[in-house]
């Protein structure tokens, strides 16, 4: 049986960001002419060996049962079942209680931080829900067939344990400021957790370097991958849906204007910080995730005859060691990967968002933050596959039979949007509305993710945070009329070396996390924290519960 089809270079460009298209052909968008075309592929040139070199190390494969797949989603799958298993199920037997204080239902508006639990949540989610939801799933499904479905479900369950490690940390360790902000992330949680841990010269040695490290990765791909990739896609699917090089975004100058427009909007919300942030993604991650999740109802409840059918395909394809990407072990590691790049569980990049809650217990963001992975992976990319496995279309059957026989997948989004157009002709253009939000969305977040570790970096002033605002919203327009590709992709493989950071600093500190656990529900069953269920004439109604 052939294997080939397996390794990593079938996913290319990486399907690990959330946000990309994790198409096997990008939509390109180089300066063609004059001196911008010479400044990219000088560029370029620079990069190309440096991110080959750094993506061979990052993305790096290990073969078993003849599949070849990245060790970093190992990595990240491993300790997300570690986690699982220390911390007894927590996603799931405290499910409820994470939902209630997402609500905002155990937590005070007079506690220290800058934003509420759900404004928090949507922020983090804002980073991570995008076109990896659509496009990425697509190639999965052609990959891994609907079997790769029921193993990404469960590596999105494994993960919330993750977000409930890492997030737990970033509350527990963040730096409240005189002026009321909040900086937090694997920055500060490796640096005092570490030295906290191991009082020595080797805890305090160990957390610099790790928090420094942390820092550089997550600020370069801030800048590039959070940053330039939105905004060249962006117009991409904006020039492609009106007409193309002929449209009205096709002549010369169009991509400069519309990226100063696009960085002119970014301006506007991160000026205000997390707080002007939080506010705009409450309102725009579920507006994007209750349209995304009709369009795909409309698809399933059109052919609502072929449910039964579609749910025994995804779990007879799970198990079926004639499944389409080489057995079981293939069809698993498929799914733990859409999975696992599309959550950003283990990454580091969402503690940041969740730092600036309001609460005076860390451990209740953990909880809030576990419900991340569930609405990212286990609702919204197990939709997109649905109405895939469910509109069973002619490209998705002849993409299996293609990637079988050791050829290429096709494009992701491709297969994804075709599944729509059986029931929604009109999905393109919804498809570009999608892009458009979701890369704003991903923009906004990753500037302040960047922000953060700019500051860590460079100290915390009026100067410095200015300074970083502006050169982020100059690679907006960057982005836009320059594809550097190489670039790129070296952000890709530097953010997930943060993976590797992170997640060994999770397992040292996991005990603080499990202490906080521990006394958080003691001091709930003891009746010592109550629960909030309602407001009257100035006054808070509480009750007190078991949870």
């Amino acid at each position: 049986m052939h294997y080939g089809a397996m390794s990593w270079d079938t996913l290319a460009p990486p399907a690990h960001t959330p946000w990309a298209a994790d198409s096997t052909q990008p939509l390109p968008l180089a300066a063609n002419t004059g001196g911008l075309s010479g400044i990219e592929e000088s560029i370029n040139n620079v990069f190309a060996p440096i991110e080959e070199f750094a993506s061979g190390l990052i993305f790096g494969e290990v073969t078993v049962f003849g599949i070849s797949f990245p060790v970093v989603v190992a990595w990240l799958i491993v300790a997300a079942a570690i986690f699982t298993a220390y911390f007894g199920l927590i996603q799931f037997g405290k499910f409820r209680l994470a939902l209630r204080i997402a609500r905002g239902q155990y937590t005070r508006d007079d506690e220290p931080g800058e934003i509420t639990h759900f404004q928090a949540l949507s922020s983090a989610l804002s980073g991570t829900v995008g076109l990896g939801n659509i496009a990425g799933v697509g190639v999965a499904m052609v990959i891994g067939g609907p079997g790769a479905t029921f193993w990404m479900i469960i590596a999105g369950l494994l993960g919330m344990c993750t977000k409930f490690v890492e997030c737990t940390l970033g509350v527990k360790y963040r730096e409240i400021h005189e002026d009321g902000t909040v900086s937090g992330g694997p920055m500060y949680y490796l640096r005092k957790g570490m030295a906290e841990r191991f009082p020595n010269g080797f805890g305090r040695a160990a957390g610099k370097a790790m928090a420094v490290g942390a820092s550089v990765f997550l600020l370069f791909f801030a800048l590039a991958g959070g940053n330039m990739f939105q905004a060249n896609q962006t117009f991409a699917q904006v020039q492609s849906v009106t007409g193309g090089d002929t449209g009205i975004f096709g002549g010369d100058g169009a991509a400069l204007i519309f990226g100063l427009v696009l960085a002119g909007v970014v301006a506007l919300v991160i000026i205000g910080g997390i707080k002007s942030i939080a506010s705009v993604t409450e309102k725009l991650v579920p507006a994007m995730g209750i349209m995304y999740v009709l369009a795909c109802l409309a698809v399933i409840l059109a052919n609502i005859g072929e449910v039964p059918g579609a749910v025994n395909a995804i779990i007879s394809g799970a198990f079926n060691p004639q499944g389409v990407a080489g057995g079981v072990v293939g069809v698993m590691i498929v799914g733990f990967q859409r999975a696992a790049f599309s959550n950003e569980a283990g990454v580091g990049s969402a503690p940041i968002a969740h730092a600036a809650v309001k609460t005076k217990h860390p451990v209740t963001e953990g909880f809030v933050a576990l419900l991340e992975p569930f609405v990212d992976t286990v609702i919204i990319c197990t939709m997109s596959a649905l109405t895939v496995v469910i509109a069973n279309t002619q490209l998705w059957r002849d993409g299996m039979a293609t990637v079988q026989a050791g050829g290429d997948a096709p494009d992701g989004v491709t297969v994804t949007s075709a599944s729509f157009e059986t029931v929604l002709p009109w999905f393109p253009y919804v498809l570009t509305i999608a892009v458009i939000l979701f890369a704003v969305s991903t923009m906004i977040t990753w500037a302040y993710y960047g922000q953060k570790a700019w500051t860590f970096l460079f100290g915390k002033s009026a100067v410095s945070e200015i300074s970083y605002k502006a050169v982020y919203c100059l690679l907006v327009v960057v982005g836009t009329v320059l594809t550097l590709g190489p670039v790129l992709s070296f952000a890709d493989a530097v953010l997930f070396a943060t993976a590797f950071i992170n997640i060994i600093g999770l397992y040292f500190l996991m005990p603080i996390v499990k202490r906080e656990m521990k006394d958080y529900l003691a001091r709930l069953r003891s009746g010592e924290i109550v629960r909030i269920t309602g407001k009257e004439s100035g006054g808070e109604q509480t009750i007190t519960t078991k949870d």
